[in-house]
This record gives C-alpha cells, sequence and structure tokens, in this order.
C-alpha cells in the first residue's frame, strides 16, 4: 500500500478544469491525472485512516444521470466514505476548493427515519443528542442534512426538540479551502481530528437508525 503524503495541488486544478470541461474527450486525456493525483491519494489516506475508523470506500468517478436534467457524465469531486451503518459514517472529500470532512446521517429509509425520530422524541437519547450536536457545533462544525420546512406529521409545535425532530438526515461538516498543507501528510491528521470530533454524533446515529428495513 502506498504511504499518504497529502493531496497534490493537481488534483485541485484537475476539478477545477474539470468543471469548466465536463466531456469524456477531457476525462480520457486527463484519467492519468485522476489516477495519480485523485484517486490513489484518497485510497492511501483511506488506508492511513482504516485501524482507527474501519475500512474505507472511495466513491466512483461517474455520476448516475438516468433521472437527472444535468447529464455532465463526471462528478467533480471524490469522495471517500467509512461506513458504521447503511448511510451512516464518516466522509472526506476532495475538490477544486481543497478538502471537506463531514460524519453523520446521510441517508434514509422509513424505518430508519422512525427509528430516528423516536429516539429525538425520547427524553434521554433526545436529550444526549442535544448535547452532542451542541458540542460538535461549538467545536467549529457546520450541522447539516435535509429537513422538513414545518415539523414531521403528529409532532407538536411546542416540541422542545422539534428542530432535531425536523431532520431527515444529520451531518456535521467541515471546509478547508486550499489549506496550506493539502500537499502534505498533515491532511491525515486533520481528517482524523475532525472524525474524531464527530465519533460521538456518528456513535449516537449509529446505535440509534440500525440497518434498513
Amino acid at each position: 500500500m502506498t504511504e499518504f503524503t497529502g493531496i497534490p495541488i493537481a488534483a485541485l486544478d484537475f476539478y477545477e478544469d474539470l468543471e469548466a470541461d465536463n466531456s469524456k474527450s477531457f476525462w480520457t486525456a486527463h484519467k492519468g491525472v485522476y489516477d495519480d493525483s485523485v484517486r490513489a491519494p484518497m485510497v492511501a489516506l483511506l488506508a492511513e485512516l482504516e485501524s482507527e475508523f474501519g475500512a474505507g470506500k472511495v466513491f466512483r468517478p461517474y455520476r448516475d444521470v438516468r433521472f437527472s436534467k444535468d447529464k455532465t457524465p463526471y462528478k467533480t469531486h471524490q469522495g471517500g466514505f467509512v461506513q458504521t451503518r447503511n448511510g451512516v459514517g464518516f466522509y472526506v472529500q476532495i475538490d477544486a476548493s481543497g478538502l471537506f470532512v463531514a460524519g453523520g446521517f446521510y441517508a434514509d429509509t422509513p424505518a430508519q427515519l422512525t427509528r430516528f425520530r423516536d429516539a429525538v422524541d425520547d427524553d434521554r437519547s433526545g436529550r444526549q443528542l442535544e448535547r452532542i450536536v451542541k458540542k460538535v457545533e461549538a467545536a467549529g462544525y457546520e450541522i447539516g442534512g435535509n429537513k422538513l420546512k414545518t415539523r414531521p406529521r403528529g409532532v407538536a409545535e411546542d416540541h422542545p426538540r422539534l428542530e432535531l425532530m425536523r431532520h431527515k438526515s444529520l451531518t456535521a461538516s467541515k471546509v478547508y479551502l486550499s489549506p496550506d498543507w493539502i500537499e502534505t501528510a498533515r491532511v491525515a491528521e486533520e481528517v482524523r481530528a475532525a472524525w474524531r470530533d464527530m465519533r460521538p454524533l456518528v456513535d449516537w446515529l449509529t446505535a440509534t437508525v440500525g440497518e434498513p428495513e
């Protein structure tokens, strides 16, 4: 396994150029750059973090355009994911702007969403999640996820955790805009530190949402 030494600036340049020319001809002409400067460092990064967080998956670079009006064929970012449950885990991404790190509950099935909301509704587990979210947010992470504009059916307007009940997914994330350490092994330590900060949230979600029905 290749040792992780950083993300080459060529990776960011590659995605900046791909945003301008998202075509098969561009991809074919620059696939070597993708393989060497994007995919290989991502594989090495996930391998570096595996002993603490588990085995990671490198996402395919091709977009699923079957049901999309946007028919551009390639993703303008490279993601890596360590799954703790279906749709739950730790995420890292390279794109033209730099590095993106996140963790949480990314996708839901009806059963998973029901279990999530039942746990938020419960005073003990719901208050625990509130404390976790506040601590993660105070550490400098953005709390996000898909949310209902109003409230779930049957949930009272004065529910003490209404904002959390509105979530259909729940994530914490941070963007590192072209940091001066992007080309160094420090990337692994920054991602490791961020994932450690997010771990209480990921652990709560892992224990709560379960597997799809």
